[in-house]
Formats: C-alpha cells, sequence, structure tokens
C-alpha cells in the first residue's frame, strides 16, 4: 500500500494509493472514466467521475477530472484519504464449514459466492472477515492477509487451506509454488471435448483491453504471461456440453477459465469469460429456454475444487480431502445428462 503525503503550509493529510495503472503504448485516446471502468472490478462509471470530481484521480501527479482523454505510457493512480478497506479487516460471524482442523491448519469448504479476501468492492463478507473472526493471530502472508496459502474465485467453491502459524505458512506456501501440492477441480465446458486427456499449457497474463480478464499469451507475446500448466481429462460428454476434472500444476488466476476458454470450451455460465451465452447447440426456441433454465439453478460459472492433497507442515504426512460437487451444479449436470440421453 502506497500513501502520498501531501502536507503544506495548510494540511497534513495523506493519500492513499488504491489502483495504479500504465496505459499500454497502443492505447487509442479515451476519456479516463470509460479507461478506468474496464479495469476496476465492481466500479460505476458515476463513482468513477464522483472520484475525478473530488480530485482523486491523477494522471502523471496531476489532477484530472473525468473527460481526460488517456495517452499511452500515462501513469493514472486513484488515491483516497483513507487507506484501501483491504487492510481494514473487520471480524464479522459468519460460519465456515471446517472440513479439518488441527493446531497448524484448516481446510476449508468454501461455498460459491464468498469471496476470499477483501478487495475493491467486496470489503465485507469475505473468508478472511470469518476467518480472524474465528481464529486469532493468523499468520500474513506475503500480501498481508492473514491465513491465506492460496485462493479461489468467488463463483468457484471447494476446498481451501489455511495455515495457523508461521511454520504452516512457510511450509505450505512452499509446497504450492514447488507444485508439489494436488488440485484437482471439476468443470462443466461447452461442446464436446475430443481428446479423453491432454494438457494446455500457455503463458497467462492480463488481457491487454478488459484487465478483469485473463487471457493466453503464445510465441513472442510469452513473456506477457506467467507460464501456466493444466491437466484435464474428460469425465461425462452431455452433448452439448462435458464434465471435465482439472489437476492444476500452477496456480494463476482464473487459470482454467482461461486454459479451458483458449481450447474452445469455455466454462458453463462463465460470464467474465463469455460462458454465459449459448455457445453450442441447437437453433430450437425449446433448446434456448433448457438452456436458460440451467444458468437460472446455476448462476455461476460450472467449477468446483474438488479434491485437495498436501504434506502436513508438522508431521510430513500426506494429507487428502476431497469435496462433493454442490447442490447447484450438480442439479445442472443431472439436467444435461437427461438431455443428452434424449439427444441420442
Amino acid at each position: 500500500m502506497t500513501t502520498i503525503n501531501t502536507s503544506n503550509d495548510q494540511d497534513n493529510d495523506e493519500l492513499f494509493e488504491h489502483h495504479a495503472f500504465t496505459v499500454d503504448k497502443g492505447q487509442t485516446p479515451l476519456r479516463i472514466d470509460k479507461y478506468l471502468m474496464n479495469r476496476i472490478e465492481n466500479a460505476t462509471r458515476n463513482k468513477i467521475q464522483a472520484a475525478a470530481k473530488d480530485g482523486s484521480i491523477y494522471v502523471n501527479d496531476v489532477q484530472v477530472k473525468q473527460n481526460y482523454k488517456v495517452k499511452p505510457f500515462d501513469n493514472i493512480r486513484v488515491l483516497f484519504e483513507h487507506p484501501p478497506y483491504e487492510y481494514l479487516l473487520t471480524p464479522e460471524d459468519i460460519p465456515l464449514d471446517i472440513v479439518y482442523e488441527d493446531d497448524e491448519l484448516l481446510v476449508i469448504n468454501k461455498p460459491a459466492g464468498m469471496v476470499v479476501h477483501p478487495g475493491h468492492g467486496n470489503y465485507s463478507g469475505t473468508l478472511i472477515n470469518a476467518l480472524v473472526f474465528h481464529f486469532e493471530n493468523l499468520p500474513n502472508n506475503s500480501s498481508e492477509r492473514p491465513g491465506l496459502v492460496h485462493r479461489i474465485d468467488k463463483d468457484t467453491s471447494g476446498l481451501l487451506v489455511v495455515a495457523k502459524t508461521e511454520q504452516a505458512m512457510t511450509h505450505l506456501s512452499k509446497q504450492f509454488f514447488n507444485k508439489t501440492s494436488e488440485r484437482e477441480y471439476v468443470a462443466l465446458v461447452w461442446g464436446n471435448v475430443e481428446a479423453d486427456e491432454g494438457t494446455i499449457e500457455g503463458h497467462i497474463g492480463r488481457h491487454p483491453k478488459n484487465r478483469l480478464q485473463n487471457t493466453v499469451f503464445e510465441g513472442d507475446d510469452a513473456d506477457k504471461g506467467k507460464p501456466a500448466v493444466t491437466h484435464y481429462k474428460v469425465i461425462e460428454r452431455l452433448g452439448y456440453v462435458t464434465l471435465v476434472s482439472c489437476k492444476l500444476e500452477t496456480g494463476r488466476t482464473h487459470q482454467i477459465r482461461v486454459h479451458m476458454k483458449h481450447i474452445g470450451h469455455t466454462l458453463f455460465n462463465d460470464e467474465r469469460y463469455g460462458g454465459e451465452r449459448i455457445l453450442k447447440g441447437t437453433t430450437f426456441s425449446k433448446y434456448k429456454q433448457f438452456v436458460e433454465n440451467c444458468f437460472k439453478i446455476l448462476p455461476r460459472q460450472a467449477l468446483h475444487a474438488k479434491t485437495l492433497g498436501f504434506k502436513h507442515p508438522k508431521t510430513g504426512a500426506q494429507l487428502s480431502f476431497d469435496s462433493p460437487i454442490p447442490d447447484d451444479m450438480q442439479q445442472c449436470i443431472e439436467k444435461w445428462r437427461h438431455y443428452a440421453t434424449h439427444m441420442q
């Protein structure tokens, strides 16, 4: 977290940096309120315009209004008088589904819809708000987030390990970094995945035009992303969708969502990556109604962190955990299974 001292003869205030961006070299002129809307999650144009009106948006250390047009290499910063809310961790009495716990760690089954850590637009109701209520003196990770060894997306359900001691944090983080932990996800994806199994390798980094997405960079552009490897295996083919198992060798943000889209199989109902549209199937209105009913049953991306394995940081014993597919996803799979049977 960056602070700026703006003291002069009249005041002694500090401004806290909430967001910072450097404009890409290929950027065409674009109003700064539109530019920031594509880069700040959950930000509305009204909020951005209000921030500009209040003098909170700086370009190259100069305050600008909402109609300023960004240019290549502009340095944009959004500064407020209060620190980012993610640093203000308020304990909240939120129940946790604890699968396993001892003195060193705990394993939690996170429901879909729960954000793992506070961030822009999500300052309460997160897993960390719950953790700091239920547990004292959790060790911070390198991002100053108590207990977190790894994370899963808000609308992904499933297993997470949380460190309760410094030793556990160091040991578990090393296992994830060295790719010795075991993580298997179950996903429902659009289309018929033809190969029974395969490996997707592709560097993952921020999408150059939509900063809320990640994308795969290849060839000469590979250095714009970080190496990522996903191993997948078909569990069941269900007509216009496929149920797959994905094992992570690396843990990049949105890795499965990005990699599966990259090979032409976007996750079912993954709104951020275009999976909330009908990507495969017929033009019949009955089919459209069927898919929309599936979206209502499963109002999120069809992704569940099903299994998690690692060595205990103190005893060295191999621990493995399994989480059943939650009801919303299971009901959606059953509907597709029934549909696929009647397609034949």
